[in-house]
């Protein structure tokens, strides 16, 4: 069984500029993006977080907090986003790990709930997510799905 880390944008800041650059490759969402927000987190600024799960030095996944995930329900806040996992590492709990580690780290300070958006069905669902509504994307032609964490 593999021996991955999970750690939090403040244990390793020195993350930040290659995680910024990872999550701009998955997502498309300009780095300069990730890296203010991860900033205002490393500066105590907001508890809102950046969590990795890391094999070695590699970051093999991660997510992030935020106010709101480019949708229109600004009222459901905050949102975790960016959730992604790399492919040859799916399948081996890791996104459920990193949905928990948020969760919890959020609930300890006193943040809850929590949403996010997807597109997916019953994924989110095994990790205590319920289906909550489905909100308008910025520039997005569909509706899509808003989960909750109570």
């Amino acid at each position: 069984m593999n021996e991955y880390s999970y750690v939090t944008l403040r244990q390793v800041p020195e993350l930040k500029e290659p995680a910024a650059a990872w999550f701009h490759a998955k997502w498309g969402v300009p780095q300069e993006a990730y890296l203010e927000c991860m900033e205002a987190y490393l500066k105590n600024k907001t508890e809102y977080g950046w969590y990795f799960c890391l094999d070695g030095r590699r970051i093999i996944g991660g997510l992030g907090v935020i106010d709101n995930d480019f949708h229109d329900r600004k009222d459901l806040s905050p949102n975790v986003c960016a959730l992604y996992t790399e492919e040859d590492y799916r399948c081996q709990g890791i996104a459920g790990q990193l949905l928990d580690t948020v969760v919890k780290d959020m609930k300890s300070k006193g943040i809850t709930p929590i949403y996010l958006i997807t597109d997916h069905t019953s994924f989110y669902e095994r990790y205590g997510w319920e289906f909550l509504c489905m909100v308008q994307g910025d520039d997005e032609p569909d509706m899509t799905r808003m989960y909750i964490h109570r």
